[in-house]
Order: C-alpha cells, then sequence, then structure tokens
C-alpha cells in the first residue's frame, strides 16, 4: 500500500497534466495497482498568484486552503502543488489540510546546492523569486535573476505559454533568458516556474539544469512508496 497523494492543480492545466504524466513515469510499477493513488483538484480557477496590482491574488490562499482541505476530507494524506509561487501560501494549506506538503522549493534548492553551484539562476515570477532567495540564502547561495526589464518580457513569455504558445519561438526565447542568467554567473540553473520545462530542457543550458516540479515529482513517488518519511507538519 502506497500513501495517497493530493494534489493541488490547476496552475497553470498544462503544467499539471505534464507534473501527472512524471509522476507516473518514474513510479516503479509492473501493473496498474502498483501505481501511486492520486486525488486530483485541477483548479484553472485559483485566482492569479501574480497578479501585479496591490491585494490582488490576495484571494488564492483562501481557495487554496479551501481546495486542501477537500482533498484531505477526500482521504487524501499527503499533499503536493506543482506551482512554485504558490507555495507562498504553503503554511496556510497545511493548517487548513492536517496533512503534510511536499516542498517543491526546497527540493529544488537543496538539488541546486548538490551540483555544488555557489550562484544559482532561477526562471520564475517575482512571487517565486523571493521564495528562492530566502531558501538558496539559507544554504549560502547566491541568486542570479534576470533583469527589470527581461523580467517582465519573462513573465509575458510565460503568459503565452499558458494559453497554450509551445511553438520553436516560445522554446528559442525561453532558451535565451537562461543562457543570460549563465552568463550573468548562473552556476546551476532551476525552473522555478512550471510553465518552463513545457519549452526548456537540459539540452537547452550549459550548466546543470534542474526542473522544481521533475524533482517534486520524483519526491511524491518516493515518500508515496514510503522510501522516505512524509515532510513533518
Amino acid at each position: 500500500m502506497s500513501l495517497i497523494l493530493g494534489v493541488l492543480g490547476g496552475m497553470g492545466p498544462a503544467a499539471t497534466l505534464d507534473f501527472l504524466g512524471k509522476l507516473q513515469a518514474y513510479t516503479p510499477a509492473q501493473r496498474d495497482q502498483d501505481h501511486i493513488r492520486v486525488l486530483m483538484d485541477l483548479n484553472p480557477q485559483v485566482p492569479d498568484r501574480n497578479a501585479p496590482s496591490p491585494g490582488a491574488g490576495a484571494g488564492a490562499g483562501d481557495v487554496l486552503a479551501e481546495m486542501a482541505g477537500g482533498l484531505a476530507g477526500g482521504g487524501a494524506e499527503v499533499l503536493a502543488m506543482p506551482c512554485n509561487t504558490a507555495h507562498a501560501h504553503a503554511d496556510l494549506i497545511v493548517r487548513a489540510s492536517g496533512l503534510p506538503l511536499i516542498d517543491m522549493i526546497g527540493g529544488a534548492a537543496k538539488a541546486a546546492a548538490d551540483t555544488g553551484a555557489h550562484r544559482v539562476g532561477v526562471l520564475g515570477t517575482k512571487g517565486a523569486l523571493k521564495l528562492y532567495r530566502e531558501y538558496l540564502a539559507a544554504r549560502g547561495l547566491g541568486l542570479v535573476t534576470l533583469g527589470g526589464e527581461r523580467q517582465e518580457a519573462f513573465m509575458a513569455l510565460l503568459y503565452r505559454i499558458k494559453g497554450g504558445d509551445l511553438s520553436s519561438r516560445a522554446r528559442s526565447e525561453m532558451a535565451g533568458m537562461a543562457g543570460e542568467l549563465v552568463a550573468a554567473g548562473a552556476e546551476a540553473l532551476i525552473a522555478g516556474c512550471t510553465e518552463a520545462p513545457l519549452v526548456l530542457s537540459s539540452d537547452d543550458v550549459q550548466v546543470p539544469f534542474l526542473d522544481a516540479g521533475d524533482l517534486l515529482a520524483r519526491r511524491c513517488v518516493d515518500i508515496c512508496l514510503e522510501f522516505e518519511p512524509p515532510p513533518p507538519i
């Protein structure tokens, strides 16, 4: 028997489906019954975590807390959320559900430290970058980010990807931004937005490439199959 995984998804839907595909691929299974049971709330109606106006997006925490409580009520025993920015509401999610949440940001920061890098580039929203700055600093690592206008260009590209643009142009633009971080001194690169790996892979990056969603999927498998204990509440 494995632990039942509850997934807070829909931020965005394509990234969530990509995460579920990785979860399935990494599960050592010979038959249907060997796979992890997953309870999913794929809710694209969660308020925009990246809304620029003051106070906008503040309702995201309340919606995520409600989703987490629903998953707990449905039988989930541990939670995962394939959205970096939404981890700003991690404490609220844990309090509302009474369940452990597998930390996506912490897992990626640890993986970055394990590469031996001292400066880590992150492609992510402003909210996600704030979280990564804190987690990386706790490990003695520096954060490398895009400049103001280039960060805005990243956000524009992010919303295009959310709208279904997986074109060669989108791939080229994302690879270019990754290259800018490496040129600025990044010794490892974290895809700190779950849309980024939809158009970016390790083949596009000349330093160790860490997909936070991929790392989360791997850790979900290890925890749900009880190869490692769930995180504390």
